[in-house]
């Protein structure tokens, strides 16, 4: 990178006239030691301030810096404020389908566009694009989160010249350190300039029927005492909101206004606008000007003109969101800059970077809808919206009003005040574009080089390093428990284990054969039990019997029983008389001698003769009991039985004359082996984890690849002539743009007809609702149809590789495009559509887009390039054209 002593004095003073804040002289000072930088700070902060020094910086040197933005609408309004600091000819302009003087030495474009000037040379190289570009300004950094284009920002880091400085601009996110670190590694040397300090403080309010009250205490760190919710957990009440209008006139009375009022909905903007229909918000100088500036922008635009916003816009009111025409949009914020507009009903997207600070933000809801239910706002999108609040050398304070919903309430609003930004997390996702372009530059290797750098990849081996720690502690363990086991051979461990395993199955045979032996054991029982006399010696265990084990005992007498089978009196080898039941008799051998003594006895006469009565003997009785002998049972002297005792005595034998006794503790060894087991299986399937999400961009990209080579986009790793025209198109699936452009079907397409075709391809319906009485001619939807059955094969391969890119063919609307192009008048066009009229602007002016990339496309006919031009012509028309003044 340049380094100081190459830099001419600049005179600070001379070049910003006011007191520069410490972290704006922090960050000049990083880029005059030759780093780039990322300045973290808070909306409406000065930041803009350090892209406009590296532009002085540059332009002292003869040298150029390219000032990139995420919108088209902020790039606009960058060119205009260049061209009133530095002077027109020295600022030009690029946004894909515009291009102003753009050999300029400021040269302000989307950051899509400058991604796309270094995907034609070899990363590390400046190419043609980059000869004498001092330094990148990419305002609106944080734009890495968005889902759609976050690609965008990673890409133009990585791919940058490292001689090149880069000056991130961010709003306030929580890990700024991450982000620069990153940075430094990918491109070169940076800094992190921070700063929390806001030039024009924030107050925070709470709106309720009652009143305004300050939403914080008064360290600002909690909620305000007065406004915490009453009764306990799950005991809320559902809480009245307070009117649109009252709420206006709270800030009109407490002099807040100028206020941009944020409501989460086009129709409810549109509403708003007829809630304050009784309040005029401007005085008579106001209202003379602002009559003045209207009646004259409705003269040169007649068919601009928003019904039920004009006169409100004479009284200081306006809506402003993605479905009025662009131009109407321009005029509001103008006005609103001017300070002439005294509240506007917003959507979320004005707090996306366009320069339009207010007195006051109103957030009128805490949680919003999205394509997954209802949510709670993001301290981020909390932040973006309250960034707003406070005009710079105008508001000693800015204020941000929140409101009481049914829903949400003051202890909602006071977290969202207080918790602090977001982490700015990776949207990083490779495309078709992207694979095409680096592969006709680089190898593969350099490819998954340049993929595995990205910001996605240095958050998730961040994430990923508690993971690896553990594998790591895993791995300490697992070679401490091999070298207590090294000396002993691993034969004997799966021999030994072989012989337990097999004793365990010795084990459950001997317990089924026993089950067995019992089952046909009961039946003999009963039946030998009904021959059987007096002094027959039983064995005794059941319910009846209030022993464990089973008692040795004759059989005295047999008395009636309940039902078919007798009660038993016995006399028990313990000397003791018992009366049991039939199922409590569990052997009976009939081959040992009865005891004969016993035909003499008699039970006690106080014993009752039922089951579970028990009484203990006499000395008479005694010197009976003892010749009475042991009773061996069935489940013992079965031969089926006694065969797998003897197999299982053999296996616990050869155990217990295993060689691993000689080592030692052989239920140590054997667990510390099972546990070398564990962890050697533990560590193998982090480890597959662990490269599954290390390289899992990679992964997408190689996935594309074999899309590609499926379809003949690329031969081998080599781009095709489908390849290549494919790598020359913007757009949301690149593949689909170049399969259709190259099929056929759209060479032969009337101008009109082909901006038909064109729009079905760039177009997503997000509304199911929507309509149009127009009807597509016969030859478009010919077209479409041809190209139907390539999308479904595209459709079904990125399914099956898991991909999800988009592949749309969309023809509800795209009639409005074709009589568009046919000369339809504006007005007409919007009386037969249910879209916005902002909505139709953004069909045609993505189709626009997409047409105007066609003559760039190589390898396709001349017949459609020429085609495209004219269907350019016929669609640029106002409201349609970007007015770029």
């Amino acid at each position: 990178m340049n380094v100081s002593s190459t830099l001419p004095e600049l005179n600070l003073r001379e070049l910003f006239p006011f007191e520069l804040d410490a972290f704006q002289y922090q960050a000049i000072a990083a880029l005059n030691a030759g780093r780039s930088v990322v300045v973290c700070a808070p909306t409406g902060s000065g930041k803009t301030l350090i892209g406009e020094y590296a532009i002085y910086r540059a332009l002292a040197q003869g040298r150029r810096v390219f000032y990139t933005t995420p919108l088209k609408a902020l790039s606009n309004q960058k060119l205009r404020d260049f061209r009133d600091r530095f002077g027109p000819e020295q600022v030009g302009l690029l946004t894909g389908d515009v291009s102003i003087n753009r050999e300029a030495p400021i040269l302000v474009m989307t950051t899509e566009i400058f991604r796309n000037m270094l995907y034609g040379t070899p990363i590390g190289e400046v190419g043609t694009s980059m000869v004498g570009v001092e330094a990148v300004v990419l305002d609106e950094c944080h734009y890495m989160n968005d889902r759609q284009r976050g690609t965008v920002w990673e890409e133009s880091i990585i791919y940058c010249p490292p001689d090149v400085q880069l000056v991130a601009l961010s709003a306030t996110v929580a890990n700024s350190d991450q982000l620069t670190d990153w940075i430094g590694r990918v491109h070169g040397p940076t800094e992190l300039i921070y700063s929390d300090f806001r030039p024009v403080p924030l107050r925070f309010h709470f709106c309720n029927p009652k009143g305004l009250f300050p939403l914080l205490s008064q360290d600002q760190k909690k909620i305000n005492a007065r406004l915490k919710p009453k009764g306990g957990r799950g005991q809320r009440k559902r809480e009245d909101e307070p009117g649109l209008a009252y709420v206006v006139s709270q800030l009109q009375q407490r002099d807040m206004l100028p206020a941009i009022y944020f409501i989460f909905s086009r129709r409810n903007c549109d509403r708003a606008i007829t809630q304050v229909e009784h309040l005029s918000l401007v005085n008579e100088a106001e209202a003379a000007k602002l009559k003045h500036l209207i009646d004259e922008f409705l003269m040169r635009h007649p068919d601009a003109g928003r019904a039920g916003q004009i006169e409100p816009l004479y009284r200081g009111i306006a809506a402003h969101h993605a479905g009025i025409l662009p131009a109407w949009k321009g005029l509001v914020e103008e006005l609103f800059q001017q300070g002439l507009i005294k509240v506007v009903f917003a959507t979320e997207t004005l707090a996306a970077g366009i320069n339009m600070p207010a007195r006051t933000t109103v957030v009128s809801s805490l949680s919003k809808r999205t394509d997954l239910g209802h949510r709670l706002l993001n301290p981020s999108e909390f932040l973006q919206m309250s960034g707003r609040a406070g005009r710079r050398g105008m508001d000693e304070l800015g204020h941000v009003v929140t409101v009481q919903t049914p829903f949400e309430g003051a202890k909602e609003a006071a977290y969202l005040a207080t918790v602090g930004a977001d982490p700015l997390i990776s949207q990083f996702t490779p495309s078709y574009g992207m694979v095409l372009n680096l592969l006709q530059t680089h190898t593969l290797e350099e490819a998954q080089e340049l993929v595995e750098r990205s910001f996605g990849q240095y958050l998730a081996t961040l994430s990923l390093r508690p993971q690896q720690q553990a594998i790591a502690d895993l791995t300490k363990e697992l070679e401490q428990l091999q070298a207590q086991l090294e000396l002993v051979d691993p034969q004997l461990f799966s021999s030994y284990e072989k012989l337990q395993e097999r004793l365990k199955e010795e084990r459950r045979l001997l317990k089924i054969l026993q089950h067995q032996a019992q089952e046909m054991q009961s039946g003999d029982i009963a039946v030998a039990l009904s021959f059987a006399i007096a002094g027959t010696v039983l064995g005794l265990k059941g319910e009846n019997v209030p022993t464990a084990d089973p008692i040795p005992a004759a059989l005295v007498m047999k008395t009636p029983g309940s039902g078919q089978f007798p009660y038993l009196v016995c006399l028990g080898q313990d000397n003791r008389w018992y009366v049991v039941a039939v199922g409590d008799v569990v052997s009976l051998r009939a081959e040992i001698p009865r005891i004969k003594a016993v035909d003499s006895l008699i039970p006690p006469t106080e014993m009752p003769l039922k089951p579970g009565q028990c009484r203990k003997g006499n000395e008479e009785t005694g010197a009976i009991a003892r010749q009475i002998p042991p009773v061996p049972s069935l489940l013992e002297t079965a031969p089926e039985v006694q065969a797998q005792l003897e197999r299982l005595q053999a296996v616990q034998t050869q155990l217990e004359a295993h060689p691993l006794h000689q080592w030692g503790n052989s239920a140590t060894l054997l667990k510390r082996q099972r546990r070398v087991q564990n962890l050697q299986e533990d560590i193998a399937q982090r480890q597959a984890k662990l490269e599954q999400l290390s390289h899992q961009h990679w992964e997408e990209f190689v996935h594309l690849i074999e899309i590609l080579q499926t379809f003949g986009g690329l031969d081998g790793l080599t781009p095709t002539v489908l390849g290549q025209a494919a790598a020359a198109i913007r757009g949301d699936n690149e593949l689909w743009l170049g399969i259709s452009l190259m099929s056929g079907e759209l060479d032969d397409l009337d101008p009109h007809h082909l901006a038909a075709a064109c729009a079905a391809l760039v177009t997503e319906v997000s509304r199911p609702d929507s309509w149009t009485r127009y009807q597509a001619s016969s030859a478009v939807e010919e077209a479409l149809g041809g190209l139907r059955g390539l999308r479904r094969q595209l459709f079904q391969v990125q399914r099956r590789h898991q991909v999800a890119l988009p592949v749309w063919l969309e023809d509800e609307l795209i009639a409005l495009v074709e009589q568009w192009a046919l000369g339809v008048e504006w007005a007409e066009l919007g009386e037969n559509t249910s879209l916005d009229e902002g909505d139709v602007v953004r069909i045609l002016r993505r189709t626009l887009d997409f047409l105007s990339q066609i003559p760039h496309v190589p390898h396709l006919p001349n017949s459609l390039r020429q085609n495209a031009y004219r269907a350019i012509q016929l669609i640029d028309r106002f409201p349609v054209n970007e007015a770029v003044e």
